[in-house]
């Protein structure tokens, strides 16, 4: 038995409707606990203090209940994402903090979902279904809002492919978030502003019929 998971316990609500949320929460619970394949039914049953039982009557099985958990996770961590950069001015400051954000991903209990995508890949994409299996798209369909607002303000090609260059995009910040080099602290903002001023910023201002 994982103690963290299995000694905690979510608050009991009265209604009916709010069961299935106190389910999804005691999901989150047990798989930061134990990631998703240690994670039981019985034991979500009981941090959320219902039977299995009752558990079945809002999730059929295992991956259903911690893919809607996972898909929770998801929704709260792009929504807090571009929460912070939409304070932020111009596509060069926004990557580079995207950049640090990611990188916060394994500190924060509440960013979840990176740790179980990395460290889970089969079980993620078993649990969380095909919206939410491909880090790639996930990350282009983020970043695509914010360089259509830069495409619009002219701070890069106004020939612009938008959804090819949020793929592309996406890859690079992947690999400057998590991959660790000799000449960048990729926990620097500063040091990520220049690597992207210096290096991606001109990529997006090239014509890309060039």
């Amino acid at each position: 038995v994982c103690l963290p998971c299995h000694n905690a316990q979510v608050t009991t609500g009265t209604a009916t409707t709010n069961v299935r949320d106190r389910l999804i929460d005691a999901a989150e619970v047990c798989m930061g606990a134990k990631g998703i394949r240690a994670t039981t039914v019985s034991e979500v049953a009981e941090v959320a203090g219902v039977s299995r039982g009752w558990l079945y009557r809002h999730f059929p099985d295992k991956v259903t209940l911690l893919g809607a958990a996972i898909v929770r996770l998801n929704e709260a961590y792009w929504s807090d994402a571009h929460a912070m950069l939409e304070q932020v001015e111009g596509l060069d400051r926004q990557m580079a903090l995207g950049i640090r954000h990611a990188r916060t991903a394994y500190d924060d209990p509440g960013a979840l979902l990176m740790k179980l995508r990395m460290e889970e890949p089969e079980e993620f994409s078993a649990c969380a279904g095909a919206g939410v299996q491909g880090l790639v798209p996930d990350l282009a369909d983020f970043w695509s809002r914010y360089l259509i607002a830069a495409r619009d303000r002219g701070d890069i090609h106004p020939d612009t492919n938008i959804a090819e260059a949020s793929e592309w995009v996406a890859r690079v910040l992947i690999s400057l978030a998590t991959v660790p080099g000799d000449t960048l602290d990729s926990n620097d903002v500063d040091a990520l502003l220049i690597q992207v001023r210096r290096y991606v910023m001109p990529g997006l201002r090239t014509d890309p019929a060039v």
